[in-house]
């Protein structure tokens, strides 16, 4: 069984909490707690232990306050707290580095990657192309970054092949996340782009904001297949995580409700990453979601 070190948390991101239950179980009762009201209710909806990743536990937890990192650590099972997050080299088999604010990820992943130890970098892992290269010129060997939105395993999110050929040729995709476009435009763009060739690219954008509160924005893309994509992060205006399609013959509307299957999922491939030693999640799809985000960012 594999030994996980965490780093967390950063404002309004649970998944410190949800992603140590996956691997260890929790105590409902201090997981009541965490400030995340929808953690405790998906995870009571799920049947333990069974329902946890059995190849792995976390058994390490460093956060900015020792207090919350005892917090985390109460909720999730995670027996041993650190003072300093490079204690936990030498401990560790791998790093769930489970904060989403993108522009702290090079300071935290730096020295697990030099120090050879497979780093999971939450969404969104970067920001710009340059931020991006930064971190893979880190990487000692292929496959030692994996990251992901968790989304882009959501099977709610996903067509069968019959429901893609009922649509016909897909003409335009709406693609629509809550909250802020640097944090979570991620959750929409790199499931959207399944439905896209690998080698089709971008030819024009529009990007549009101050329409979305501070923090939200639209990306228009014109691609060279002729699909239109739009991208919206609506800000402090409430709204579903949805991917509407319009194609030739119909159109189809997917929704997102069913966070714990996708995070488990995606925790599942990092896991058999190092397992394996496979590359889960290659640089050449982050560069072309990193682009996205970067066109549509303030």
């Amino acid at each position: 069984m594999l030994n996980l070190g965490m780093i967390g948390l950063s404002s309004g991101n649970g998944h410190p909490y949800s992603w140590g239950a996956i691997f260890n179980g929790y105590d409902k009762s201090a997981m009541e707690s965490c400030g995340f009201p929808v953690i405790p209710r998906y995870l009571e909806c799920q049947i333990w232990p069974d329902s946890q990743l059995s190849s792995a536990k976390v058994t390490s937890i460093w956060t900015q306050d020792q207090e919350l990192s005892t917090k985390v650590a109460s909720a999730a099972r995670i027996p041993k707290v650190v003072g300093h997050p490079n204690d936990m080299i030498g401990m560790i088999d791998g790093l769930l580095l489970a904060r989403d604010d993108a522009e702290n990820h090079y300071k935290h992943a730096a020295p697990f990657l030099k120090a050879g130890i497979p780093v999971y970098i939450d969404k969104p892992i970067a920001l710009s192309l340059n931020e991006l290269d930064a971190l893979y010129d880190l990487e000692q060997y292929p496959g030692q970054i994996f990251s992901c939105s968790a989304l882009s395993y959501s099977d709610e999110l996903k067509l069968s092949d019959a429901e893609l050929q009922g649509l016909g040729e897909i003409r335009n995709i709406i693609a629509t996340t809550p909250k802020s476009w640097n944090k979570y435009a991620v959750h929409v763009i790199e499931p959207s782009l399944r439905f896209l060739s690998s080698e089709d690219s971008p030819e024009t954008f529009s990007r549009m904001i101050g329409r979305y509160g501070t923090t939200g924005a639209m990306l228009s893309v014109s691609w060279k297949s002729g699909i239109q994509t739009s991208f919206l992060a609506t800000g402090d205006a409430v709204a579903p995580i949805s991917i509407r399609l319009h194609g030739t013959k119909g159109w189809k509307e997917l929704l997102f409700t069913d966070a714990f299957s996708a995070f488990k999922k995606a925790l599942e491939d990092f896991v058999r990453g190092i397992e394996n030693n496979t590359v889960q999640s290659p640089k050449e799809h982050h560069s072309r979601v990193v682009s996205l985000i970067e066109q549509g960012k303030s």
